[in-house]
């Protein structure tokens, strides 16, 4: 694990370098892609209002923050729509995550932010999007999952759907959405000189990281239920077993070759390893195998498996996760400022991402950015 917060000076701090973020404060995907963009190198300020706006954890431990700049501006005060707007003038893009209908109401909606600057990409971010039935109720993660048919796919088939944190819709199918579609639009509007508003709804992007499993369904290769497939742990051979010290051990082998390896280094039996042949009888290989692992603990099965082709990776903590030796090796956390974090991702040859800066707290850098961004009105 490295350490890691830098200030590269001349050099080159990501292919974000020069490009401009206004993010309206909020919580889960918005301050996310915000995050992405600014380890990428883009100059991301973060609106606060006074007050503030999070899940309990304290601004110097929100990493969500970090790289990032924040100025504080009452959007309910009579000038803060104007300092907002002036902030829009100077930018390439802005992110806000509000209902739909909010920001207009507080007079920061894309109209108003495109008419001063028509060359601005307006992300909004969003559960159920800018329109539709459901688009002004509330919702979170598991509501979003739930109506894709993505949550019905995820957990045991005798048991119920698992959520998976809030990792699949917030941040897959919302923040990395949203990174999408605002890089995008901002490579039209350097090339064409014209802005738009991007919706980013985690509906719409849980339904698109779908769209494989629904390719496989079109062709009766898939079954529309839990537990019963190739990726979902209806084979014994794609799935998790426990070890004899009540830990976990994932395995994916998938092809035979990779199968064969992986039963070879259990020592499975010959007529027990036999049986993935017969899906019949795959109850009896789960069996066999879920035997085997429970006969040592997932740290001696790690060394057993470990650099092979058996495709067998220990299941680890959260606090595990940074001292894996491959991991640890590539860097993929880091610690900055007292914090082990994932490191910035994904990596880039020529203009790779930094920590450049800690979670910025509520309004820390209001003079700084005023002078930088030329925004005398940030300081009335």
């Amino acid at each position: 694990m490295t350490s890691e917060l830098s200030n590269r000076g001349a050099a080159p701090d990501g292919p974000l370098a020069g490009v401009r973020v206004v993010e309206l404060a909020g919580i889960g995907p918005g301050p996310f892609a915000a995050m992405l963009l600014a380890d990428l190198g883009a100059d991301v300020v973060r609106v606060d209002r006074p007050g503030g706006a999070g899940l309990g954890v304290a601004p110097e431990h929100d990493l969500t923050n970090r790289n990032k700049r924040s100025v504080l501006v009452d959007l309910k005060a009579d000038r803060g729509p104007a300092t907002v707007l002036d902030l829009a003038d100077r930018a390439d893009i802005l992110i806000e995550g509000y209902r739909p209908g909010v920001a207009e109401r507080l007079g920061v909606g894309p109209d108003a932010c495109l008419a001063r600057n028509p060359r601005l990409v307006y992300g909004r971010m969003t559960g159920w999007g800018q329109s539709g039935p459901l688009a002004d109720t509330a919702g979170h993660d598991i509501a979003y999952l739930a109506v894709t048919g993505a949550l019905g796919m995820t957990g045991p088939a005798d048991g119920p759907p698992v959520a998976p944190a809030n990792l699949l819709g917030d941040y897959a199918g919302g923040s990395l959405y949203l990174v999408t579609g605002v890089l995008a639009a901002l490579h039209h509007a350097r090339a064409h000189g014209e802005g738009q508003v991007v919706d980013a709804a985690i509906v719409d992007g849980v339904a698109h990281l779908t769209t494989m499993i629904h390719a496989i369904l079109a062709t009766g290769r898939w079954q529309d239920r839990r537990g019963a497939n190739l990726l979902d742990g209806g084979t014994p051979f794609y799935g998790v077993y426990e070890t004899s010290d009540g830990r976990y051990m994932a395995v994916g082998a998938l092809e035979q070759r990779f199968y064969d390896e992986f039963v070879r280094l259990l020592e499975l039996a010959p007529q027990d390893a036999a049986l993935r042949t017969e899906p019949g009888r795959w109850h009896d290989l789960r069996a066999a195998l879920a035997a085997r692992f429970r006969t040592r603990t997932r740290d001696e099965w790690t060394r057993v498996f470990d650099g092979t082709d058996a495709c067998v990776a220990p299941v680890l903590s959260l606090g595990e996760a940074p001292h894996h030796p491959h991991l640890a090796a590539r860097g993929t956390f880091t610690e900055a400022a007292g914090t082990v974090q994932p490191a910035p991702a994904p990596r880039l040859s020529a203009t790779p991402g930094t920590l450049r800066r800690p979670p910025a707290p509520p309004g820390a850098h209001t003079a700084e950015v005023a002078r930088d961004w030329d925004a005398p009105a940030l300081l009335d």
